[in-house]
């Protein structure tokens, strides 16, 4: 008889655990899905205010021959994070090679500060700091945010899905402890 009592609480004891999982796992999807709904919420809120648009498809500024991975985006507005890391590195980035030859602000730089009067360096240098800097933002306020969120929507679903699974779990314990009366 002391080994059915004994069974019966380590039952108990397991199926309450259970419970306690499930319903730990069922919040943590919780803030999961409302981390992906703020970040890419506000992702798309940001970028949609600041009005980037893609140039029309085919057209001198996105042209099929120069841009042809950016095609599918041609008079699309950036509004997502995929978008803005198209937008940052296929247009942004292939542009900014074009400015002082394939060199970098940084190069630039220093070459601006050792000729201070050279013209061409210096508005090379803005653009390039201009540039890298809108680059930048695309691609970590924009890609890099909406990526946790999508990663977050992720983890919600499989909280939810683990929290479901568990809560089964907990029902077939609390079958065997009912059973065992």
């Amino acid at each position: 008889m002391a080994k059915k009592t004994d069974r019966k609480t380590i039952d108990v004891t397991f199926t309450l655990l259970g419970l306690v999982l499930a319903v730990f796992l069922f919040i943590a999807g919780c803030l999961a899905m409302y981390t992906y709904k703020f970040t890419t919420t506000t992702v798309r809120d940001e970028l949609v205010a600041q009005k980037i648009f893609f140039p029309p498809a085919g057209s001198a500024g996105l042209s099929a021959k120069e841009f042809p991975e950016l095609q599918k985006y041609g008079g699309q507005q950036v509004d997502d994070g995929i978008k803005a890391k198209a937008y940052a590195n296929g247009f942004i980035g292939r542009h900014l090679e074009k400015v002082a030859g394939g060199k970098t602000y940084s190069e630039v730089s220093t070459l601006a500060k050792a000729d201070p009067k050279n013209t061409t360096l210096a508005a090379q240098k803005q653009s390039l700091f201009m540039g890298e800097t809108l680059r930048g933002l695309l691609l970590g306020d924009g890609y890099a945010y909406w990526t946790i969120g999508i990663v977050a929507y992720y983890a919600a679903l499989l909280a939810f899905v683990s929290s479901a699974v568990m809560l089964i779990l907990v029902l077939l314990g609390y079958r065997q402890v009912k059973q065992a009366k």
